[in-house]
C-alpha cells in the first residue's frame, strides 16, 4: 500500500509540474500578469487548494495535495523563466 501512495504522489508531483509549466507556456504568454513574483507561489498556492478535497480518498492524502501545489508552483516559475528566456 506505501508503494501505491508513494507512485500517486510523485505522479501528482510530475502531473502539476508538467501540466503547470505548459500551461504557462502556451496560454499564458502575452500576459502581463505571469511576470509578478508572487505568480508561482499563488498558482502553487490554488493548485493544493484545488486538490484538497481528493485528500478525502484513502490513496491520496494532505502530503499528496501540498506535493501537488508545490510541483504547479514550480513548474508555473518554471513557464515564467522559459518565457523570459524565449523558449516560449
Amino acid at each position: 500500500m506505501g508503494l501505491l501512495v508513494l507512485a500517486v504522489t510523485v505522479g501528482a508531483a510530475i502531473g502539476g509540474y508538467v501540466v503547470a509549466r505548459n500551461f504557462v507556456r502556451r496560454r499564458l504568454r502575452f500576459v502581463d500578469g505571469v511576470y509578478n513574483p508572487v505568480f508561482p507561489w499563488a498558482a502553487g498556492l490554488i493548485a493544493a487548494l484545488v486538490a484538497l478535497p481528493a485528500a478525502l480518498l484513502p490513496i491520496i492524502g494532505m502530503g499528496t495535495a501540498a506535493i501537488f501545489g508545490i510541483g504547479a508552483g514550480v513548474g508555473t516559475a518554471s513557464g515564467v523563466k522559459a518565457l523570459r528566456r524565449g523558449d516560449g
